[in-house]
């Protein structure tokens, strides 16, 4: 693949407590911006691969700011459109004992008006790849219809989809099931976790073999299994690596870089076992910083562990190393 990647959906400003407590206690809350698409877009410029971020955000200082910092990652954001009639979308995070909960509002967005015609922008025609994820068509009837338009049999890209399960955006499980495995059938290269392709598609899928058999269409289907391993599947070939040892501050956002360091290696040429370990290093970058988006480990720390022997992946500074 060679070329620019497009990716279109929503980013919203993200709110939460400084310093990170339960929101119900927080005195001060930072601001910060949260979306799985734009997460994706500012990894791939940070590995040099030419991305844009297509969407919509309100005419507001949430919106300013949205563009302004993917503007500063290398992310092309000159196609978003503005809104002056609906607002940018919120998120506030709520750190707590077992976990992160998030809080969205996001109904009426900016965002959440996009429309099929979203993809006549010109930057779509000349896109390699589109990206997209199972967020979108969660949010209204027309992103419903957006996400038809992307995946029209005809299209001149190729499209990759991370299938990004948000029970609280489904009305059912049931439909979210029926809807994500329609769209992620018709996608040239899909992303999934075990964990929610047993959440859509039930308890009889014991591993990344059972996704495979769900989803049989897509030319390559990568099945992340958290922090043991995530598994590749094409026609010809199956790989597996395994994940690495991080101490964990937030795993917000670790999909979303592990789907753009993943993208990185295949559109940088790299067969599936390194473009596997690049989105491995990627995610690392995520979940060791509370945000969504941290620094990428060292080029030679990269370079190093992406050539490394089968039997040595993982030896390297920086406190990488692959779980047993």
């Amino acid at each position: 693949m060679n070329g620019p990647v497009v990716c279109i959906g929503e980013t919203m400003a993200a709110l939460a407590p400084n310093p990170l407590s339960p929101l119900a206690r927080a005195d001060l809350l930072g601001v910060d911006i949260a979306g799985a698409e734009s997460n994706v877009a500012s990894y791939l410029a940070a590995h040099g691969v030419p991305a844009s971020w297509l969407s919509a955000v309100g005419d507001d200082p949430f919106g300013d700011r949205i563009r302004a910092t993917l503007a500063a990652r290398g992310v092309d954001v000159s196609a978003v459109r503005l809104d002056p009639s609906r607002p940018t979308g919120l998120i506030f995070k709520d750190p707590g004992p077992t976990g992160t909960r998030v809080h969205y509002y996001r109904r009426g967005s900016a965002a959440s008006a996009l429309g099929p015609d979203l993809l006549d922008t010109p930057s779509v025609h000349q896109a390699a790849l589109v990206h997209v994820s199972g967020i979108t068509p969660a949010l209204s009837p027309s992103c419903r219809d957006l996400m038809d338009r992307v995946l029209t049999q005809d299209r001149p890209y190729r499209v990759s989809f991370d299938v990004n399960y948000r029970p609280a955006l489904w009305d059912t499980r049931e439909a979210a099931a029926a809807t994500l495995q329609a769209l992620a059938e018709r996608a040239d290269i899909v992303l999934v976790g075990l964990d929610e392709a047993q959440a859509l598609w039930g308890d009889g899928i014991r591993g990344p073999e059972d996704v495979r058999g769900i989803l049989p269409g897509p030319d390559v289907l990568v099945v992340k299994d958290g922090s043991v391993a995530a598994t590749a599947f094409t026609s010809a070939e199956v790989q597996s690596v395994a994940a690495l040892r991080i101490d964990v501050v937030e795993p917000v956002g670790a999909g979303d870089a592990f789907a753009a360091g993943f993208l990185a290696g295949l559109l940088q040429g790299r067969s599936l076992e390194p473009a596997l370990r690049l989105g491995h290093l990627t995610a690392a970058s995520a979940l060791r910083v509370s945000t969504d988006h941290g620094p990428l480990p060292r080029a030679s720390v990269i370079e190093l562990l992406l050539g490394a022997p089968p039997d040595e992946w993982g030896t390297a500074p920086d406190g990488l190393s692959p779980r047993p």
